[in-house]
């Protein structure tokens, strides 16, 4: 015999929020760097282009950071702990790896690549911040 689904009987699934928030902040990140991308394409193509990269740089960072932080399953608390810390280390790895990319490799402008990465990191402060 089932008995029916309440409220209390939902199994809460906090992987499934942390997905959650994390993708919607990803998605507000991309979305910042699409905005400071097309304020700096009346200063040219070169300008326009750095920013999305640092933009970019941001976003890719946090997509890699969510698959290492929530990629493991439930775990016990210092392992999820230390898949966070390993998460986070690892975004920056990717972000300065972008960045170093896109200065030395393709000689883009250096200050439209910085706002377009504050850009995607106020975004990521946002998007945490507004959770509706």
């Amino acid at each position: 015999m089932r008995l029916p689904q309440t409220d209390e009987s939902r199994v809460h699934d906090p992987l499934s929020a942390g997905r959650r928030l994390a993708s919607r902040a990803t998605a507000w990140q991309a979305g910042a760097a699409a905005l400071v991308a097309l304020a700096f394409l009346p200063l040219g193509a070169p300008s326009a282009l750095a920013a999305a990269v640092g933009g970019g740089a941001i976003v890719a960072g946090s997509v890699v950071a969510a698959l290492m932080a929530l990629g493991g399953g439930i775990q016990p608390a210092g392992m999820a702990v230390g898949r966070l810390l390993a998460g986070v280390m690892l975004k920056w790895v990717v972000v300065f790896a972008v960045l170093t990319l896109g200065l030395a490799g393709f000689k883009l402008p250096p200050l439209p690549m910085l706002v377009g990465v504050l850009a995607g990191t106020l975004a990521f402060v946002l998007a945490n911040l507004l959770k509706r």
